[in-house]
């Protein structure tokens, strides 16, 4: 699924060939992703493209299209349609194509900020450390569970969860309210770092995601934990152990997070 990175790198690529456009039609093709009618949003003009966590906000003349990528969703620009799209808006001089083969993803135009969407935590690129110190003391869970918790802090995901854990040096079964001044700062400072390197890399792509402009991610080749079980870790060269965690596979070293 992609992450906070990956959702700022779409951001990022389609808000300069959107903003200012008006979307003149809308074509949807799945109940699935777009479980409510779209056409409200239709003779609105695009007044700015945000992330909230892993959502996409098109503010518009009155309302938001909020979308999610879910699984495997692209937004695409100029793309033509193919046998996966789901929802396509023409614009004043461009084209935003919706692509999603699981059909997990979600469109929806809406009035104003849904429930679920301000009910996310702060964002994990954006929190300052006195808070992110003050929400872990407040909580008595394993801190990867915690923070792949959308309602704690909204963005990470299971790769940047594990990154960030294996720079901190926190073990991922670790308890969010025992962990010391000095490793919280640690766990802050290594959660916003990797999130601008992934960023400033567009992204990770693992598997299907790209930007709006079809291009690949690559932070993928840095990664020092997540998907590389087996192999030596870059720090001390044990080998690198994949577990369950919270039902998601969990890659750390065993000799560098120490419980």
């Amino acid at each position: 699924m992609p992450e906070l990175p990956e959702v700022e790198t779409v951001v990022r690529t389609v808000a300069p060939r959107v903003v200012g456009r008006r979307i003149r039609a809308v074509q949807a093709a799945s109940r699935f992703v777009a479980p409510r009618p779209l056409e409200g949003a239709v003779g609105q003009a695009i007044r700015a493209v945000e992330r909230s966590a892993k959502h996409i906000l098109f503010v518009l003349d009155a309302g938001l299209l909020c979308i999610h990528l879910g699984m495997t969703g692209k937004l695409l620009v100029n793309a033509p349609p193919g046998p996966h799209t789901r929802v396509v808006f023409e614009l004043a001089g461009c084209r935003l194509v919706y692509d999603d083969p699981r059909q997990f993803g979600r469109i929806e135009y809406v009035r104003e900020l849904p429930e679920r969407i301000r009910r996310l935590g702060p964002d994990a690129h954006r929190i300052s450390l006195e808070e992110f110190r003050a929400r872990l003391a407040a909580r008595r869970s394993r801190i990867k569970p915690l923070l792949l918790d959308q309602r704690f802090l909204g963005g990470l995901g299971n790769i940047y969860t594990d990154e960030a854990l294996f720079r901190a040096r926190i073990h991922p079964l670790a308890p969010a309210s025992r962990l010391g001044r000095a490793r919280v700062e640690r766990l802050h400072r290594a959660i916003v770092e990797v999130l601008g390197e992934a960023i400033e890399k567009g992204g990770s792509s693992i598997s299907d995601y790209v930007d709006a402009e079809g291009r690949a991610g690559f932070f993928q080749t840095e990664h020092r934990v997540y998907g590389r079980a087996g192999e030596p870790c870059t720090a001390c060269g044990t080998a690198i152990r994949r577990i369950e965690v919270a039902q998601r596979g969990t890659h750390y070293c065993p000799r560098c997070q120490r419980p």
